[in-house]
């Protein structure tokens, strides 16, 4: 029952915070109907493109869940459910929808431009490109981490002498090779739905229907049929595939399949809801989260609020919002829904994991579970049946499933946006795209082909790094993220004249959170690097790089915060 009594007071407080706060916020900075978006103002087909609401939802939606409001609440419940919940909750209310709702509109009221550009609008040329540096830095901590979790979710494993357990299309599949099979059948079936709906003008409902049939197909081809093959080869796979699908229109790969997969994501969570339901009447299941030795644990601050990370707030999903929503957005009305709407029900998926996790937490403790994900999909499952049985096997396979959809949908639309910050690092303000470059080394680097490759390339290579090692310097830059992602948007909020006072707190905390775990990541491997005391099969030169990479996101974010407190003097004086 206590978990059911957690999930209702999350929805009715996530609910209370979209109609009160979003609307209030909706006011204060002057939505306006009436208004022509980028989507139509700019369109080319290939990335301002308009789509319609629910379509839109469902890809901004997808984007900027992926794996981290499952992952990050698992490894935060360490520090016990209540803490979790109040960060979830409080976090996705007043900072993550905050920065969401803030960078999308932001960017509609700038011709669909980044947050770089946004900055550059209030803060100058030079805090632009810091922005755009520091912001690609991320997104390479973002592809490596999600090809990371996407290539292990795909991967059977090896035998005792190394060899692969099981290598092309094999029957009666375990839960990694179906959910490869059937992942690699939804990218088939997007690009089949999007030219449908795109080309041949087949309309929504119809098309939809047909689409949510072909995926229920799909999965029951892939409970039957798997695929398997190496973890490499699998690394190699998705990164071929994420530079296609962030190169072609969006109408192809990107509107489509985020739309897709949005059902299965809002299916997930349907699932998990009745799973909690039917446990707490028939009392199958107990959720229970027990204190951890106070003494075992790192400080509470900054570590929960970093570990968290899209659960309550999440830096990546201003890229998302300000990189490729606000080109597709086709009214400024759906702004809140998409923009603020889309970060709380991510807020409830956090609460769903935290519950789910509360399951199986002694089995999740004792290392049972390869990573926070299949704790998840084990720990719903297990409100439908007992380990091993036929539906507990289906509702786990189809969790993981949604969890590595997500992680791919993250992935291709990361490398989008890399593609974007690429050029406009590269580009002067006259020269509006890569080919109009006067440079030929400019031309070169601004090219999309370039940016493309050079970024999934190092994801790749630091993807085969261990998890643990990325998403913990992933989650203290990604906060970092939405700390100058909330900077930039209340400088420009203030140089326009609207009311920017709602920013200060979320902003300064998550800059404090951030740059104590950046600096504490700093010491804590220049002590490493020191005594050279390396685990087995843990490269050196991860250490290096983890090092390297903290010390200059600390640097960069300083001298931006720097330029954002001069930018607020001015205005201030003003």
């Amino acid at each position: 029952m206590t978990a059911l009594l957690i999930i209702f007071a999350a929805i009715a407080l996530l609910v209370v915070g979209y109609v009160f706060y979003g609307s209030w916020l909706a006011k204060q900075w002057g939505i306006d109907p009436t208004r022509k978006t980028p989507a139509y103002e700019m369109k080319d087909g290939v990335d301002y493109v308009a789509a319609k609401p629910a379509v839109l939802m469902g890809h901004h939606f997808s984007s900027i869940a992926g794996a981290g409001p499952i992952n990050g609440p698992i490894l935060a419940a360490v520090f016990g459910w209540v803490p979790v919940f109040l960060w979830c909750i409080i976090g996705g209310i007043f900072f993550g929808g905050l920065q969401d709702f803030g960078s999308l509109f932001a960017s509609i009221r700038n011709g669909g431009k980044s947050v770089g550009e946004i900055i550059k609008s209030s803060m100058g040329k030079t805090s632009k490109r810091l922005f755009i540096i520091f912001a690609l830095l991320v997104l390479i901590l973002v592809i490596a981490s999600f090809v990371n979790v996407v290539a292990g979710t795909f991967f059977t494993g090896v035998s005792e002498n190394g060899q692969l357990l099981a290598f092309g299309f094999v029957k009666n599949p375990t839960g990694n090779q179906t959910t490869a099979m059937i992942s690699f059948l939804f990218i088939v079936l997007a690009v089949i739905y999007g030219i449908f709906t795109n080309r041949l003008g087949i309309k929504t409902l119809p098309a939809t229907i047909c689409g949510i049939i072909a995926v229920v197909a799909i999965v029951i081809l892939g409970l039957n049929v798997g695929l398997a093959l190496s973890r490499n080869t699998w690394i190699v796979l998705i990164g071929l595939y994420i530079a296609v699908a962030s190169l072609i229109p969006v109408w192809i790969m990107l509107q489509p399949r985020d739309y897709l997969s949005s059902y299965l994501l809002y299916s997930m969570m349907i699932i998990a809801l009745v799973g909690i339901v039917i446990s707490a009447f028939t009392g199958t299941t107990t959720f229970s989260i027990p204190a951890v030795n106070a003494e075992k644990l790192p400080m509470m601050f900054p570590t929960l609020f970093i570990t968290v990370a899209c659960g309550a707030c999440s830096g990546f999903h201003s890229l998302i919002a300000s990189g490729t929503s606000s080109k597709q957005l086709d009214n400024e009305k759906n702004a809140k829904p998409i923009g603020y709407g889309s970060m709380l029900i991510e807020s409830a998926l956090g609460i769903i994991s935290l519950i789910a996790v509360g399951v199986v937490y002694t089995k999740w403790n004792e290392g049972k579970f390869g990573s926070p994900s299949a704790a998840f999909g084990a720990g719903i499952a297990t409100m439908f049946g007992s380990e091993g049985s036929h539906i507990y096997n289906t509702i786990s396979a189809l969790l993981t499933l949604a969890v590595s959809v997500f992680a791919l949908t993250s992935l291709d639309s990361a490398t989008r946006l890399s593609r974007f910050m690429f050029s406009e690092l590269f580009l002067k303000s006259d020269e509006p795209t890569w080919k109009d470059a006067k440079s030929p080394a400019r031309k070169l680097l601004a090219n999309p082909l370039f940016g493309t490759t050079f970024m999934v390339v190092i994801g790749c290579i630091l993807g085969g790094l261990k998890l643990g090692a990325i998403w913990a310097l992933f989650g203290s830059a990604n906060q970092l993220l939405a700390g100058i992602a909330l900077l930039a948007v209340a400088a420009w909020l203030g140089e326009i004249g609207k009311n920017n006072k709602m920013f200060i707190f979320p902003m300064v905390f998550m800059l404090a959170a951030t740059l104590t775990q950046l600096v504490k990541t700093v010491f804590k491997q220049i002590s490493l690097i020191s005594a050279g005391n390396f685990a087995p099969k843990d490269p050196a030169w991860g250490h290096y790089f983890q090092l390297l990479f903290a010390a200059a996101m600390t640097i960069l974010a300083v001298v931006l915060v720097i330029e954002g407190v001069k930018t607020f003097s001015r205005q201030l004086k003003k």
